[in-house]
């Protein structure tokens, strides 16, 4: 699964280090060699002339400094390389290196998306001492943005029931998801995205497991879930289909195990 691999230590001040490596994205793409899709050693990206003084720390990880750099919308990428997306690196990648990139590309695009105030449109700075942009003039604070997530599956006898969603650029069967509204609990919002999606009620909610996803910043929190009441009654705008797998139907193949959208079907498969 995605995630922070263990060692990890996450710092939010530069540390002073010989063996640096840096992770460059170019909107949300990173920077790595086209034949071997390794990153590009420190020292290259300097001889380049890639400008690092926007650098944000990461933390450390196998006796190296981490930091991550947004390259400016018109930098091409060095020679023999290529900006590539995340999601293409899904079982391309070691596990390992693709969870630190997902956590540097959070930390990039919060960089990037938070140059100016919100508030009074001056410029933002990094404020000392924690991971938080403070504005040079008004002094507001933009810490970098988690969008929670809920995510169930719900089970009625033998039966489970997975949804296609309309939005979704990969036309397979998974669990129904959404985010939080302002002023909802994780399980305020599993009842009330349950019944908007598919006019269902359930109860005897149990928490799974959560996953940060940083596309671009979401914290995903899995449950399962106990068919209630009603009907499947689908909401044209967000499900295109959704239906009760019994052990009898073939279970929708699971293309990666990179998501916790994986791993709750593969251990509540009927």
């Amino acid at each position: 699964m995605l995630q922070t691999p263990e060692g990890f230590l996450p710092l939010i001040q530069p540390a002073s280090a010989t063996d640096i490596q840096t992770l460059v994205f170019h909107k949300d793409r990173l920077l790595l060699r086209e034949e071997s899709l390794a990153l590009p050693a420190h020292t290259e990206l300097i001889a380049a002339g890639l400008e690092m003084a926007g650098a944000m720390p990461l933390g450390t990880w196998e006796g190296r400094y981490w930091q991550v750099a947004q390259a400016p919308h018109d930098t091409p990428p060095l020679p023999g390389h290529a900006y590539v997306g995340l999601r293409a690196l899904f079982g391309a990648v070691d596990d390992g290196l693709l969870g630190v990139a997902g956590r540097g590309f959070q930390i990039a695009e919060w960089a990037r998306t938070h140059r100016f105030c919100g508030a009074c449109g001056s410029p933002m700075a990094l404020a000392p001492g924690e991971r938080a942009m403070r504005c040079t003039s008004c002094s507001h604070l933009a810490y970098p943005r988690i969008s929670p997530a809920m995510m169930v599956l719900i089970k009625k006898g033998n039966q489970r029931l997975l949804a296609a969603h309309a939005n979704s650029p990969y036309k397979r069967y998974t669990a129904l998801a959404g985010f939080l509204e302002a002023g909802e609990s994780v399980e305020e919002a599993v009842h009330r995205e349950v019944f908007e999606e598919v006019g269902l009620r359930v109860h005897n909610l149990k928490y799974f497991g959560s996953q940060s996803w940083p596309f671009p910043h979401s914290l995903m929190i899995a449950f399962t879930a106990e068919y209630l009441d009603g009907e499947i009654v689908t909401d044209p705008n967000e499900i295109s289909d959704a239906r009760w797998f019994g052990p009898e139907d073939e279970w929708p193949a699971l293309t990666h195990t990179v998501s916790i959208a994986s791993e709750l079907l593969a251990a509540n498969r009927p």
